[in-house]
């Protein structure tokens, strides 16, 4: 089934919605957070800048699911049927807190650390226009290109766990060329 293709006006509504719903989450779990447990800081420190691992923050649920947003109603309505499952993904990431569903381990941590380096370089406002306006190219949550830079970093990661890189650079290298290709799709 075709993604519904709202108006410019709608996607500007929408990513709005989702930057506002990405706030809330953030605020209503980051009392409940905690820093990075060392042993698996180890694991990652070759990859992240130390002030975003200081930074950001860690919840892992027991017996309770991420909600989806109050507004699935209304683009349900608008004839959205493959809207993502916020309590059936393992983790989910609202700009510097990351909420597990499950026991964080190297991969899952390396995927969210890399969505908070996207949040650092575009800001919640950028990150959730990027991220309807990829759902609604791709038509699905696997083709949010977010979505595939932190999956093609995290494959990066489990291939060579020990032979660090820079997500720093490579989400900014990423991203020049993704911004580019995202001025063109919505002049």
């Amino acid at each position: 089934m075709a993604v519904p293709q709202p108006t410019a006006a709608q996607v500007q509504e929408i990513s709005g919605l989702v930057a506002n719903y990405i706030r809330a989450q953030r605020l209503a779990f980051v009392s409940r957070s905690m820093n990075l447990l060392t042993a698996l800081r180890v694991q990652i420190n070759p990859f992240f800048r130390v002030d975003v691992l200081n930074a950001t923050r860690f919840v892992v649920l027991e017996n309770e699911r991420v909600t989806n947003p109050d507004f699935y109603p209304m683009l349900q309505e608008l004839g959205f049927t493959n809207l993502p499952d916020f309590g059936g993904m393992a983790a989910i990431t609202f700009n510097d807190v990351v909420v597990s569903h499950e026991a964080l381990t190297p991969p899952l941590l390396f995927h969210e650390l890399v969505h908070v380096e996207q949040y650092r370089k575009l800001g919640v406002d950028r990150f959730a226009e990027l991220y309807v306006k990829g759902f609604l190219e791709g038509g699905s949550y696997e083709a949010i290109p977010l979505e595939i830079n932190a999956y093609s970093l995290e494959g990066k990661f489990r291939k060579a766990p020990h032979r660090g890189f820079s997500v720093e650079q490579e989400v900014a290298a990423w991203l020049q060329g993704d911004e580019e290709d995202a001025i063109d799709l919505w002049l």
